[in-house]
């Protein structure tokens, strides 16, 4: 149970809930109880969580809040509050009211779970059926389809040869659904929706009992349970991406015991520290460091990723790539809760929890549409009648308009695509945080780059070491490589690596080292302050440096600095950084999308030219942080803007622009620092990221005219007469079906983009 100053938090699987309106359903309920704070519910993961203030309601208010409304409340341990693969089998439960997730038919990853957690309260027979994963027809929602069904049938099976006596069975049917869904209505009432499905439902078939019209009521009543049922089924195969993700890990380790051998292990089990063994075929079982072996990394599970990367001793492993072809001995770095897939799956999570603006606006036109409708279905009941119609006429008529109020088609459009359209993404290794994100994304008309680890490979080599008045080149080189051992900036590494080329270890150590952002790195080094930065810094710190070979190696597309003890220059060094090889082709695609590409660098105008020149974009160099953030201002005047960086030095321009890209490896810094993240670190997945958003904000149009254009065909055809209320819930039930399938379609998107 974790706690803060503001109390506990508290988490909570429940199960049942099928779209949106669920959701709204929850939160609303839960927020009227007493000390409940910063309510989060998500209905892919499907869990609350919540903060419980001193004094405030408790657990076992919260769950009886929440199961009033039809769903099953189950507490999480705090144990299990931040492992990376959740116990869905234990907490999609059903009720008398017909709730039950149905998606369990196969228990993916049994043993790569944590145990369920300890209850605080015994749900008897239903955590029995629960732990044994229940397929969908075989739960209470389908069961209940099943019983409305059956009556329905044989009302109209005995309405063909004996009409009277099938009026009891119409009136069965009715109640059989009206019994779980009316109070289902009242605890939504009593807890601040008076305006839900269920009640609009409940008030038709009910006032269509009561003006003589049972087959109708009876058909009203099948049809909203049968799409109940298929919103549930639908809803389990939009979590089925998400826990596809969850399944990759291998359920068992190899792991070295202290005596050196080796022991079959719970995946989950494996702790930092440890040494596993893989052998060619294997499923990595957690992050880790290569400690013998060589062997290709098959990492397209994780990344998209298609080709096999080469990795030896010192090279990392990310849980569940595929181990191809050799014998490995590796570290394990980072526990099952916090291994890359595991960071994976909670960001995929918590972006189906975030509302884009779309969604949200649909939600705030929601609130008014199904009260507005109501108002107008009782105006049809009364005012027509007041002024000569008939009664029953337009009572009846009334009551189908209620049932064209209902938004639930409206409301599930845009979060059914969104998540389809994030676990389309997670596949193919793009992984964006959120609807708000991804629908940025699409919008943006500029895409602005850093140039080194972006659009380069980020591995710069020493090409040329220049010295400067009579000073020794490996002196300088030496000295240089001091200051920046320790260093992870790229330019640092390669000094580093090329002093070790050279035979120049053991390097002095450095003292009062430290950092002049963008600019340059120092330190003190045998009693000699050190620095090592561009010609313009070496300038600004009183080194004068009048050298034409600076000009003619930026010209070749070189980076170079100076190395500087005071203020007196000791030695020029040359580093070149090459491009990605799929980077020109990345930029191709974004300009055959109508995306303005424009580099942003650092680096000396002239090596920022050449790169640009290879690669075909705009580039502003010569750049520092306070820059990059002013040009991003500017850019972001002629439309919206997403910045691509490495996550590390990028951070200010990345939170500026409108959307910001990290590329990476699924490093932390690539996962955590922006809105979306390139796990496989290729430019193209720049445009396939734009395609992926188009694609979705597409579906999403789609499904919002299917949804609001059979409403106002209902409408009109109601109040003509033309349709009744069995046509009425058909067509919404239908206009949910089509919307969470087209949004589906999502989960086999494929970019077109070369």
């Amino acid at each position: 149970m974790a706690r803060d100053q503001e109390g506990e938090t508290l988490a909570w699987r429940v199960g049942g809930m099928d779209c949106a309106a669920c959701v709204a359903k929850v939160e609303k309920a839960v927020a009227r109880l007493p000390g409940v704070s910063g309510i989060a519910v998500n209905l892919m993961a499907e869990r609350l969580s919540l903060r419980r203030a001193p004094g405030g309601a408790t657990a076992e208010a919260v769950e009886q809040q929440v199961e009033a409304l039809g769903y099953l409340a189950r507490r999480i341990a705090p144990a299990a509050e931040t492992a990376p693969f959740h116990d869905h089998a234990g907490c999609c439960g059903h009720d008398p009211a017909g709730h039950s997730d149905h998606d369990h038919d196969h228990d993916h990853g049994a043993e790569a779970r944590p145990a369920a957690p300890a209850h605080p309260h015994v749900h008897g027979a239903k955590d029995e059926e629960l732990a044994a994963g229940t397929p969908w027809w075989r739960t209470a929602k389908a069961w209940l389809v099943f019983l409305i069904g059956g009556l329905v049938a044989l009302a109209w099976g005995l309405s063909l040869v004996l009409p009277a006596g099938a009026q009891g069975f119409w009136l069965a049917a009715t109640l059989a659904g009206l019994w779980p869904f009316g109070r289902r209505a009242i605890a939504l009432a009593r807890v601040g929706s008076p305006f839900s499905i269920e009640m609009l439902m409940s008030v038709a078939a009910i006032g269509a009992i009561v003006i003589g019209a049972t087959e109708e009521a009876a058909l009203v009543v099948f049809l909203f349970a049968l799409g109940e049922l298929l919103e549930n089924v639908a809803a389990g195969r939009a979590r089925a991406g998400i826990r596809a993700l969850a399944s990759l890990l291998p359920r068992t380790a190899r792991r070295e015991t202290a005596a050196g051998e080796l022991e079959e292990i719970p995946s989950t089990a494996l702790a930092p520290g440890d040494i596993v063994r893989l052998r060619p075929g294997d499923r990595v079982p957690c992050d880790g460091e290569i400690l013998e072996g060589h062997s290709a990394l098959d990492e397209s599970p994780v990344t998209g990723e298609s080709m096999p990367v080469p990795r030896g001793p010192g090279g990392t492993v990310v849980a569940a790539s595929i181990n191809t072809d050799g014998a490995l001995r590796v570290r394990v770095t980072r526990g099952a809760a916090d291994n890359t897939l595991a960071r994976i799956v909670r960001l995929v999570e918590e972006a189906t929890a975030s509302r884009a603006p779309t969604q949200r606006f649909i939600e705030r036109f929601s609130t008014w549409w199904t009260p507005t409708a109501m108002a107008a279905a009782a105006l049809t009941m009364l005012v027509p009648p007041l002024l000569g119609g008939e009664w029953g006429v337009w009572f009846y008529r009334g009551l189908a308009l209620l049932l064209v109020a209902c938004p639930c088609a409206l409301v599930i459009s845009v979060p059914a695509a969104m998540a389809s359209g994030l676990s389309a993404g997670a596949r193919r290794g793009l992984l964006v945080k959120g609807g708000a994100a991804l629908e940025a994304i699409g919008a943006a008309r500029i895409v602005a780059f850093d140039k080194t680890g972006t659009l380069t490979e980020g591995r710069p080599r020493v090409t040329d070491l220049l010295p400067l008045g009579g000073t020794d080149p490996l002196a300088a080189l030496r000295l240089a490589a001091a200051v920046e051992q320790g260093s992870s900036h790229p330019l640092a590494r390669a000094i580093v690596a090329e002093a070790e080329a050279r035979g120049l270890f053991p390097l002095p150590v450095a003292t009062e080292g430290g950092a002049v952002p963008g600019r340059a790195a120092q330190g003190l080094v045998e009693g000699a302050r050190i620095a090592i930065g561009s010609p313009r810094y070496a300038a600004e710190a009183g080194a004068r440096i009048d050298d034409p070979r600076i000009a003619a190696l930026e010209a070749e597309g070189k980076t170079v600095v100076a190395v500087l003890s005071g203020t007196v220059p000791l030695a020029l060094v040359a580093l070149r950084d090459e491009p990605r090889a799929d980077a020109a082709a990345g930029i191709a695609s974004l300009r055959r999308l109508g995306l303005r590409p424009v580099m942003l660098t650092g680096d000396n105008p002239r090596t920022g030219a050449a790169v640009a020149r290879v690669l075909g974009l705009e580039v502003e160099a010569g750049l520092l942080p306070a820059d990059k953030l002013r040009h991003i201002g500017a850019l972001k005047a002629a439309g919206p803007v997403a910045m691509v960086g490495d996550g590390i030095n990028d951070a200010p321009a990345l939170a500026a622009a409108s959307v910001g890209i990290a590329m990476g490896g699924g490093t932390d810094v690539a996962l955590e620092a922006a809105d979306a993240a390139l796990l496989r670190g290729q430019v193209a997945g720049v445009a396939e990221l734009v395609e992926l958003s188009r694609a979705t904000l597409a579906n999403v149009r789609q499904n919002v005219a299917v949804a609001v254009g059979l409403k106002l065909v209902l409408l009109v055809t109601t109040l003509l007469g033309i349709t009744g209320l069995w046509p009425a819930v058909l067509a919404d039930t239908g206009a949910t079906v089509l919307v969470t399938l087209n949004a589906l379609r999502l989960l086999a998107w494929q970019p077109r983009q070369g």
